[in-house]
């Protein structure tokens, strides 16, 4: 018999369904009233909270600085840079009018024409150029770097709850220098800064490197990219870092005088990571029972459940729940407290374990009357499901160093994953069949990651869009090796990663 698991379907009888259902269980996150839009509920937006913390603390330590800029931008804004704009142009959404009056049915029609159409910001380079404009007239006001948290919006046709939403929330990075090597500089410095956040808080493994031509940002010169696997073997682009050259610049008019009194062009990078990590964050860890969370991201780190059978029980078992919750709250896990909950509600014990089970929490203790007299709590780890009966103060001694271990665990385990799952391949054909389901009812289940010789060419692109794969980075750990590219039969000089995507 089947084990029965919390999640119906399982992520091996229906992957896409399974992640849903995650989703629903853990009470991260609803659809909206608004197509292509989702609510975040207060479990889903305590991790997006952990997440900004950790990342608005490393881009302070890094030298930059939060601001915000308008929501709407100018239509003329866009045009400015052609290629940009072609980029965006189909997920614009655009504001015409400015104003509603009563129509002729009864209801509501808009009025007040604007004179230039407004875009709803699909991302900030235009509008933030245009005030560094102002902001940048010597060298002296550089280098200049500035983050901002916000929302964006771009019209996406098909939507999934924080893999792909017409608005989504993220962060923004946009700074300007006076040397294309300092420009340069920057942009690795910020995509190392997205590598060490997802894999020392997210506990999940990527691929540092370089986006080809076909892949990269609209109108820069360089994207870098970090890449990770998710348990259905698809690729996740989690965090991408532009090198913007000057064209943003030239367009925008950031101009300085350099040190011999000439004005000069400045160079611009840019750099953003959304709230898709938090869908990462579920598909990286999460099993057939509900949401595994990493603890360093977790909203709560140990929950405590009374049970108690009768009111003379119950102060004396709060009592004793409450003592290892004063205990845990003084120690530190990362710099931050552990963060404990006492789960008091008035529901039944098995309701209740699942209830945390399903958000993620990595460690549960549940506390009886034969707990206190034995001195004990009966600990459960979310990342093995492992339990044990364990003494009180051993518990609170090896609290932080169980977080850490389940932190470590959960990235060796994705880790594995992605080694098991990459394979180097050098002939078309091999390729192909990596791609192709083995299984015509389950067509999701294909290759992980392929390593393969390739040139830049639109015959490349021609096979790769007819499997519905993408070159997803050239990796900056791959050393220079002659080869051929196996879509062409011309020479190759280094392998890229290649793989199905979201």
């Amino acid at each position: 018999m089947a084990k029965k698991t919390a999640i119906q379907p399982t992520r091996s009888e229906d992957y896409p369904s399974w992640y849903q259902q995650v989703i629903k269980a853990a009470d991260m996150a609803e659809n909206s009233d608004v197509r292509g839009c989702m609510v975040i509920k207060p479990w889903g937006y305590a991790i997006w909270e952990n997440m900004q913390a950790a990342l608005d603390r490393m881009f302070k330590e890094t030298g930059h600085e939060n601001a915000y800029f308008p929501l709407f931008i100018p239509l003329r804004f866009l045009e400015k840079e052609a290629e940009h704009v072609d980029g965006f142009a189909k997920e614009c959404a655009v504001v015409t009018h400015h104003r509603l009056e009563p129509g002729p049915d009864g209801g509501l029609v808009p009025a007040g024409k604007l004179e230039e159409p407004l875009i709803v910001r699909p991302t900030s380079e235009t509008i933030i150029g245009s005030s560094f404009a102002r902001w940048i007239q010597s060298y002296r006001d550089l280098p200049l770097k500035i983050n901002q948290w916000a929302n964006v919006v771009r019209w996406e046709l098909r939507t999934r709850m924080f893999l792909r939403t017409s608005e989504f929330l993220w962060q923004e990075g946009h700074t300007a220098h006076a040397t294309k090597e300092e420009a340069l500089e920057e942009t690795r410095l910020m995509l190392d800064v997205y590598a060490d956040f997802a894999e020392n808080w997210m506990a999940m493994p990527v691929i540092k490197g370089e986006k080809t031509d076909g892949e990269r940002f609209p109108g820069a010169e360089s994207t870098l990219t970090i890449e990770a696997m998710m348990q259905d073997r698809k690729a996740l682009q989690s965090g991408t870092s532009h090198f913007l050259g000057q064209n943003f610049a030239k367009a925008q008019e950031i101009k300085y005088q350099d040190t011999n009194g000439e004005e000069v062009h400045a160079w611009t990078t840019s750099w953003g990571l959304s709230t898709r990590m938090v869908g990462a964050l579920i598909m990286t860890h999460s099993d057939d029972d509900g949401l595994v969370l990493p603890p360093r991201l977790a909203p709560k780190h140990v929950v405590i459940s009374p049970i108690y059978k009768s009111d003379s029980d119950r102060g004396q078992i709060l009592d004793y729940c409450k003592q290892i919750e004063n205990a845990l709250a003084e120690k530190s896990f990362h710099g931050d407290p552990v963060k404990v909950m006492i789960d008091d509600r008035d529901m039944r014990g098995g309701e209740k374990k699942w209830f945390h089970v399903k958000r993620g929490v990595p460690i549960r203790l549940e506390v009886g009357p034969r707990d206190i007299a034995d001195h004990k709590v009966f600990m459960s780890r979310r990342d093995t499901g492992e339990n044990q009966s364990i003494d009180k103060n051993e518990f609170i001694a090896e609290a932080v160093n169980i977080l850490a271990n389940i932190q470590n665990n959960l990235y060796e385990r994705a880790l594995k994953l992605q080694k098991e799952n990459t394979v180097r391949i050098d002939s078309l054909d091999e390729f192909k069949a990596y791609f192709t389901a083995k299984d015509s009812n389950k067509p999701e289940i294909h290759g992980g990651f392929a390593m393969s010789h390739w040139c830049e060419d639109p015959a490349v692109y021609k096979v790769l869009e007819e499997l519905k794969v993408t070159i997803r980075c050239v990796p900056f750990d791959e050393p220079e090796e002659n080869g051929v590219c196996i879509f062409t039969g011309k020479p190759s000089t280094k392998r890229a990663v290649f793989g199905k995507a979201y």
